[in-house]
């Protein structure tokens, strides 16, 4: 609900609606903001993409305010303008356009998050929250494909997981949906406690907890209680469900007591799904079990990691129904994008692209995983990890260290964090750096590990090798 008043104390019905939108409005109640919507089913929160008849919300962040565009979005098609700046609404009282409304709300994202909650209200069909440190986009996009076997799903886009991103996920449910998929993520406590209250699951998974924004959070505690905030919103819902990862202590030791959780794991037999690495060659193949039946699945991801978000889809799917065989299907068809896990093959070398996010945990598993490869020879690209708080210069070390066992043939370091570490490997200060390196001294031959996160703009290089 938006904290405050509706000023003109109009009461929203069939016979006043059309008059009273075309006047200028300064504050409203959601239902009053979403009987709106539901006559301009289209928002945008980009003043370069209006639609006619489409509903602008300004938002604000560190380099931009969208209460500057706000007039702009009205005069390229948008029928309504959601925004928090007085200046800009008086100023817009002033001259208003013909048949256009402003609306003034303390907080322009907060109003798009009510309207959000105020559509996925309309909907009873199942929602899945996902969230975790690692893994957590790959897991989404396979419970999307596995669940796509029996429901028309409704899914996350990209990456879309943040306070922006969930309200503009939910706000693409319709009629025609039957489950949805919602992941989330976080970088500062209360984060996923914040985007549970819009989205409402009714079941949830956290793929992991582990060394990530360490600046935001604090300590690996404060991750472990911000990923359990999606715990704690479903243990407040009546017939939720949690999927766990049986083998994760961290997990297993915040899981409710009054909430119906189905387990998966690798090491416990006794689980409701368990399964098995069979190799990674360099893709991963597994079988599962369900019951007393085994089923093999060679999939195109990398890293033994991966084993846990197949499963974690795979007793997702089970608890909806799907068939076991059309999961080990799906499963097998997916091929992963956005520079996640993928093996390209370029005719010079072969890359191991992981280049969209790291942290400790996710560098230690790829680094691992690279080293049981039984492929040769081996290098690796690593860009370094951010938003490490205080903890950055620690875990840059543990990175070398562990290169140190790992041997690999070449290795290249990217980023002040690594610059600034004493270590016999090569390094660069950013991707321009090693642009030209490998222009003039080309790379043929290798297997090559690229990793590091998205800022070091590693994902520029695939191109080159």
């Amino acid at each position: 609900m938006i904290k405050s008043f509706f000023l003109y104390k109009k009461a929203i019905n069939s016979s006043l609606f059309v008059t009273l939108w075309q006047e200028t409005i300064e504050n409203m109640e959601i239902q009053e903001l979403y009987a709106f919507y539901k006559k301009h089913p289209v928002v945008t929160t980009d003043s370069r993409d209006c639609p006619q008849g489409s509903i602008f919300v300004a938002l604000k962040g560190e380099s931009f305010d969208g209460n500057k565009f706000a007039v702009s979005a009205l005069e390229k098609g948008c029928a309504l303008a959601v925004v928090d700046d007085r200046q800009v609404y008086d100023t817009y009282l002033e001259n208003p356009l013909d048949g256009k409304l402003m609306v003034l709300v303390p907080d322009a994202l907060q109003a798009f998050k009510d309207l959000a909650r105020e559509h996925r209200r309309q909907f009873t069909i199942p929602i899945v929250g996902i969230t975790g440190t690692n893994g957590k986009t790959t897991t989404k996009e396979l419970v999307r494909t596995v669940l796509a076997q029996k429901y028309n799903v409704m899914a996350t886009e990209g990456n879309f997981n943040n306070d922006v991103g969930v309200p503009k996920t939910l706000l693409r449910l319709a009629p025609e949906h039957q489950i949805a998929v919602v992941e989330m993520g976080a970088s500062h406590p209360g984060d996923i406690k914040t985007l549970v209250e819009t989205a409402e699951p009714t079941c949830g998974l956290i793929t992991n907890v582990g060394k990530a924004h360490l600046q935001g959070f604090g300590s690996l505690e404060g991750v472990i209680k911000t990923k359990g905030e999606l715990y704690d919103n479903l243990a407040t819902r009546s017939n939720s469900v949690i999927f766990v990862n049986g083998d994760n202590e961290h997990l297993m030791h915040i899981l409710p007591s009054n909430i119906k959780t189905v387990q998966y794991s690798q090491h416990k037999e006794d689980a409701d799904v368990y399964g098995e690495i069979v190799a990674c060659d360099p893709f991963l193949r597994l079988r599962w079990r369900d019951k007393d039946q085994w089923h093999d699945v060679a999939t195109h991801l990398i890293g033994s990691y991966n084993l846990d978000n197949v499963l974690a889809a795979v007793t997702v799917g089970l608890h909806f129904g799907v068939d076991p065989h059309a999961i080990s299907e799906a499963i097998a068809g997916y091929v992963p994008q956005n520079n996640r896990s993928q093996l390209t093959e370029t005719g010079r070398n072969h890359l191991i692209v992981d280049a969209y996010n790291a942290n400790p945990t996710s560098m230690a598993a790829a680094l691992t995983n690279f080293t049981l490869m039984q492929v040769s020879p081996k290098m690796a690209i690593l860009g370094e990890m951010r938003e490490l708080g205080d903890s950055s210069r620690e875990e840059h070390k543990a990175v070398i260290a562990k290169l140190d066992e790992c041997h690999f043939d070449k290795v290249w370091l990217v980023g002040k964090e690594f610059v600034d570490l004493p270590s016999e490997y090569r390094k660069f200060d950013d991707v321009e750096q090693v642009k030209t390196a490998i222009a003039d001294e080309p790379l043929e031959g290798y297997y090559i590990l690229i990793k590091g996160s998205n800022g070091t703009r590693l994902f520029q290089l695939p191109e080159m090798l």
